[in-house]
């Protein structure tokens, strides 16, 4: 009798957290709905910036279908759906939904797309894009946020995402060229090596400007003939780029 309440009380217990986790992702289906009006609500707002009144639909469904309460630590898990940027520690931070909307949709990559990120952070980016095109080669800097990225990537379904710690100046030449690079950290100018290693046609989506200051969320071009076009987008804040201590300075 001891043993078959005891049972009970398990069955019981474990229901009740069944019940209890169903709830709460439940309310994050909800949350991630309301985010999507409020990006859509964002973009309209823009447009006279941005020149788009609406994003690509393939944007719009991966940012409906990524679970960005996956990607912030526990301690800030009940704002993931906030429009805005959250700290994901080390001094970093996951980017507002709205920016990685932007700069998802400016990259404007399809299916058949190899894209490289620079600034992999919590993994969010890295995800949203996954959702839309074939691979996506990302490095992270800061180690701690690699590994932890890389992790929660893996666990997330997401293995056509490659993640690799180290300084992402110089780019992965291994893949190169790569259809679209998406920089999420600013730098003061757009690192040639990452200029020489995008696919004629591609676009290079990157925050330029000083630390502490606006910067500019700038598109790059490359023509096939090699030369380049840097279209302004949206005034944006983003973290400095930062190179490893053995590294020389961006010329």
């Amino acid at each position: 009798m001891v043993s078959a309440f005891r049972t009970t009380v398990l069955t019981l217990v474990f229901l009740s957290l069944g019940a209890s986790l169903a709830s709460s992702q439940d309310s994050f289906t909800v949350q991630r709905a309301a985010l999507i009006e409020d990006i859509e609500r964002v973009v309209r707002q823009t447009r006279s910036a941005t020149g788009r009144s609406a994003l690509a639909e393939a944007v719009m469904a991966a940012m409906g279908k990524v679970p960005r309460h996956e990607f912030v630590p526990e301690t800030v898990r009940q704002f993931s759906y906030d429009n805005r940027p959250l700290p994901i520690g080390d001094g970093q931070t996951i980017s507002q939904p709205y920016i990685v909307a932007l700069m998802t949709d400016l990259a404007e990559v399809g299916p058949e797309s190899v894209v490289l990120e620079i600034g992999t952070g919590s993994g969010y980016q890295a995800a949203v894009l996954a959702e839309i095109v074939e691979h996506v080669y990302t490095i992270e800097i800061v180690e701690p946020l690699g590994l932890r990225a890389a992790s929660t990537l893996d666990r997330s379904g997401y293995d056509n995402v490659t993640v690799r710690v180290g300084d992402g100046y110089q780019g992965w030449p291994e893949f190169a060229p790569f259809d679209a690079i998406l920089v999420t950290a600013a730098p003061e100018r757009i690192p040639q090596p990452l200029i020489d290693q995008l696919a004629v046609g591609g676009k290079l989506v990157v925050p330029v400007g000083a630390e502490n200051r606006t910067q500019s969320l700038q598109v790059l071009d490359k023509a096939p003939d090699g030369s380049t076009r840097v279209s302004d987008i949206l005034p944006v804040v983003f973290v400095p780029f930062t190179r490893s201590e053995n590294q020389e300075p961006a010329p």
